[in-house]
Formats: C-alpha cells, structure tokens, sequence
C-alpha cells in the first residue's frame, strides 16, 4: 500500500495534492481513518438494536447514514488539513461567526430534545452548531494569545476571553454543562502553553472549579446526574448498569460480531454507550486497542505541536488535540462508570453526523497546522522539510 502510494506521488511532484502527501503527518492520518472505519464498523453492529428500539423498519438506517457522515467527515478532514496556517485562521474565524449565530437562533428555530435546545433541524438532519464552535474557539484563542505576545498593541488576551465567554454565555442558555468544560479545560490549556505565568492559570482554574460546583445548585439536571453517580442505589442506574454489564459481558475476545445481547438493552447505545457495544462483542482485547489508538493521536499529535517553532501553530494544534483527547477520555470514563452520566460521544465512533463532522474539521486544523513546512518545526526537522521539495 505505502509503495503504492509512493509511486502515485512521486517526491518531485508540485501538485496541490502531492505536497499534501508528503508533508501531512502519515501516522496520524492513518490512525484517524482506521478510528473512522472501526466507527462505521461499529455503527453497523449497534444500529439494527437501536432501530428496533425505537420502531424503524430499516435495521441498519443509523448504519447507512454514520456511513455517508464518516465520508462527509473525511473529505473535510482532507480539505482543511491542505491549507495553510493562514487558512486554518481565516476558515476559524468564518466557522466561530457562523456558529455564534446559529446558537443565537436557537431560542427561536432551535430543536429540543432531552431537556436542553442545542440542535437546529435542516430537513432530515439535525445540526449542533456547538460541536462546530469548539475548535473555531481554540484556533482563534490561540492566534490571539500569540498576536498579544508579539507586543504590537493588540489586545490579544483580552479578545481571546472575549470569545470564550461569548460562546460559555450561549453554552449556558442552552444548557450545555459538558460542551462548556470541555471548551473551558481546552481554552486553559491553550492559555497555559502561550506562556502565561503559573498564577494566572491557578486563579483561573479555582474561578473554574468555582463554576463547575455552582452548577450543581444552578442546573437540576446536573444535581440530578451527581446524585445517581453517588448513590446510585436511591436512583434509575439503568442504562449505565446495563452498559457496565455488557462490557463484563465481553470478557477478553467478546461474543462476536453482531452477537452482542446487553445492547439491546441499552438506550443510547449506537450514541453515547457505543463504546459498551464494542466491548461487549469484541472484548477487551479491543477496547484496549481502541483506547491505544485515541492515545497515539493525542500523544503524537501534542508530540507534533509542541516541536513547532510558531507560537500560534504550536498552541493551535495542541489546543485542538486536547479537545479530542478530553471528549474521547469523558466518553470512556461514562461508559466504565468512573464518572457521572453525560451526553458526550466519542470521537468519530458514536452516531452523529454534527459530531463526525465537527470531529473530521477538528483534527483537519490539528493535520494542517502540524505538517512539515520549511521552518515550521526545529532546525533538524525543517532541513528535512525542505529537502523534501527542492
């Protein structure tokens, strides 16, 4: 496959999509794409389950459908990771203005479900402009931290709060407790690795633990999520009970494909709980691989970020596999019943198309600001770079 490749692009090729090849991180981007096609994969097992639960005729419709996301995802994941630095800010700030609007309407057109309005319904989709925001937020805080450090005049820190907390404020409305620790830990770390003094980021993080607690007095659905977590015998544990059951139920090599029972069971199993289904038929042997694979593209992808020599890129790119890192680490800790319930997929891997295609733009930026460009990365890496197109 790899010398396949290697004779399609050859190295003297000054082709758009040639350049690309050879400058993109090849490692992340295949254990990206074998993440999506263990989530398509996956969708196929969980989805006949899921449609008998709610009456659809065509067992495998979630199935078909991650299927066309999972393409979608892909063509954006290649698109986004082609352009440049400059791109990847332009295309940030285009993607933060539309999301912000979009969750400005909400009040009004949004779709509700669960207690929380958080969708917009365009025909027979549904869309979650949050999901689209996340990595719009980090991309711009970052270029705003690194414009504040270059000492021109630009209020750069002050901006970047700006944006954070116009998106936790419509975060909050809708209400959406997870969404809105997820961009805050990924926004503290960006913030962290431009260099501000350690002070700072301990004032801001006690102001944030502040925060999370209140909700727990704000927000009943959170009190009530806390309460089954700590007592969950003076509550309904059902679905986290069966998920935990299903996993045990795997044991070391899982009953089979498609053999699973305790997913039958389990209401949100093609979303939030998909993780169970994998355990269940492919067991821990799978698991296991699935976790490595989320760590390899995290570690190596902060590996990549923190060896760029721009301010921006470096914070930019790891700012972004943090995110990807905290929503995959959310999901898994649900499912193992380490923490309280959330509604949080797991990358690439639940059904969703907001969030495969938010996912697919995420690591896009991620793959884009960490190729290999001349001067992009130390001296060693840049000569190599550059030898690569002279």
């Amino acid at each position: 496959m790899s010398g396949h490749y290697s004779h399609t692009f050859q190295r003297t090729d000054r082709s758009a999509l040639a350049v690309w090849f050879w400058t993109v991180d090849r490692y992340l981007l295949g254990a990206i794409g074998v993440l999506i096609f263990v989530g398509v994969a996956l969708s196929f097992a969980s989805s006949p389950a899921a449609a008998h639960r709610i009456g659809m005729s065509h067992p495998f419709h979630f199935a078909l459908r991650q299927a066309i996301f999972a393409t979608i995802a892909t063509s954006i994941l290649i698109g986004t990771s082609m352009m440049s630095p400059k791109g990847v800010r332009r295309v940030a700030v285009v993607i933060y203005a539309l999301a912000i609007v979009s969750m400005l309407s909400l009040p009004f057109i949004g779709h509700a479900a669960k207690g929380a309005t958080r969708w917009i319904q365009l025909g027979p989709f549904s869309l979650q402009p949050s999901e689209f925001l996340k990595p719009a937020l980090i991309t711009l805080a970052a270029w705003m931290f690194a414009e504040g450090q270059k000492g021109q005049g630009v209020p750069g820190v002050s901006i970047a709060f700006g944006l954070y907390l116009t998106a936790v404020a419509l975060l909050l409305i809708q209400p959406d407790i997870g969404q809105t620790v997820l961009i805050t830990v990924a926004f503290m770390a960006a913030f962290f690795m431009a260099g501000v003094p350690v002070k700072w980021i301990l004032g801001l993080g006690t102001i944030a633990v502040g925060g999370l607690v209140s909700t727990y007095f704000l927000f009943d659905h959170v009190a009530a999520r806390v309460q089954k977590f700590l007592s969950p015998d003076k509550a309904d544990t059902h679905q986290i009970d069966r998920a935990s059951e299903a996993i045990a139920a795997g044991g070391l090599f899982g009953r089979g494909p498609g053999e699973g029972v305790m997913k039958r069971h389990v209401p949100d199993l093609h979303t939030d709980f998909i993780y169970s289904v994998g355990a269940e038929e492919f067991g821990l042997i799978f698991s296991l691989f699935l976790i490595g694979l989320f760590g390899f593209i995290v570690v190596r992808g902060l590996y990549k970020a923190m060896r760029l020599s721009d301010p921006f890129e470096q914070v930019a790119a790891a700012g972004l596999f943090v995110l990807f890192a905290q929503q995959a680490i959310i999901n898994v800790a649900v499912n193992l019943n380490l923490i309280p319930t959330k509604g949080m997929t797991l990358p690439f891997i639940s059904y969703g198309g907001s969030s495969m295609l938010a996912m697919g733009l995420t690591l896009g930026l991620a793959l884009a600001l960490t190729r290999r460009r001349p001067g992009a990365y130390s001296h060693a890496e840049g000569l190599s770079s550059a030898g690569a197109f002279s």
